[in-house]
C-alpha cells in the first residue's frame, strides 16, 4: 500500500528486454534506510518489486501485463520516474490509499497556470472515467491528487508548486501519457451498486450484513 506522496525521483539508467517483460535499472536515493530485495516500490505509479540493490539504485522487473497497461513500456534511458516506498504500518498517511495497481493510461489535454498553481486536464477512457468524481482522489503517475472537475472522459486536477517541482509533472506537455489509478473506495462502491445487481436495495444491504430493520 502507498499514499501517493512522492519521496524521491529516480532516473532510468538502463532498460533491458527480459522474456516478455522489461528489466529496469533505476538510479535513485530514497529515504527510510537501505532498500532490500523483495520490497515493493511504486515507480511512477505501478507497484514493482525490487529484485536487486545496486550501487546508486536498484533493479526491478515489469511483466508483459504491466508494460501493456502502463507507461512503463515506453520508458527509456534518462527518463525521470516518481518513487515511493511501500508505507510502513507506523507511517504517516498523507495522501490517499494507493495500491500501485494501474487502471489505465490517461493523456494530458491541456495545462493552464492558475496563480501559483497549475491546472491539468486529462482524457481517459470510459472504463476509468466512471470512477472519477469531483473532489475525489486520484493517482497520476503515483502522485495523490484531488479531482477539481470531472466530465465524461475528462477530469481536471490542480497541482501546487511543491508537487510540481518535486515530481515528473514538472514540464509535462499536452499529449503526454500518464498512469492513472482511481480511488479504490470508488471501485468498491461501484461494484456494490452496479445496475446488474439491482443497485442498493434493502435486500442487498441485508445480504451484505447490514441491519436494515423490519
Amino acid at each position: 500500500m502507498f499514499t501517493g506522496i512522492i519521496e524521491s525521483q529516480g532516473t532510468i539508467a538502463q532498460v533491458r528486454s527480459r522474456g516478455q517483460g522489461l528489466e529496469l535499472h533505476v538510479l535513485a536515493q530514497l529515504p527510510g534506510g537501505p532498500l532490500v530485495p523483495g520490497e515493493s516500490i511504486a515507480v511512477s505509479g505501478p507497484c514493482l518489486t525490487v529484485e536487486k540493490v545496486v550501487a546508486g539504485g536498484f533493479v526491478v522487473f515489469a511483466s508483459a501485463e504491466t508494460t501493456a497497461r502502463t507507461t512503463i513500456g515506453s520508458l527509456a534511458r534518462g527518463d525521470r520516474v516518481n518513487l515511493e516506498r511501500a508505507m510502513a504500518a507506523s507511517g504517516r498517511f498523507g495522501g490517499h490509499m494507493v495500491t500501485g495497481h494501474i487502471d489505465g493510461i490517461g493523456r494530458l489535454v491541456q495545462s493552464q497556470e492558475r496563480g501559483e498553481a497549475t491546472g491539468l486536464e486529462f482524457q481517459v477512457g470510459s472504463e476509468i472515467s466512471r470512477f472519477i468524481v469531483a473532489r475525489g482522489s486520484i493517482s497520476i503517475d503515483g502522485i495523490s491528487l484531488t479531482v477539481t472537475e470531472a466530465d465524461a472522459g475528462r477530469f481536471k486536477v490542480m497541482v501546487i508548486p511543491h508537487t510540481l517541482s518535486n515530481t515528473t509533472l514538472d514540464g509535462i506537455k499536452p499529449g503526454a501519457s500518464v498512469n492513472v489509478e482511481v480511488d479504490i473506495v470508488a471501485r468498491y462502491i461501484f461494484a456494490f451498486t452496479r445496475p446488474s445487481d439491482g443497485g442498493i436495495t434493502a435486500a442487498r444491504l441485508a445480504e451484505l450484513g447490514w441491519d436494515v430493520g423490519d
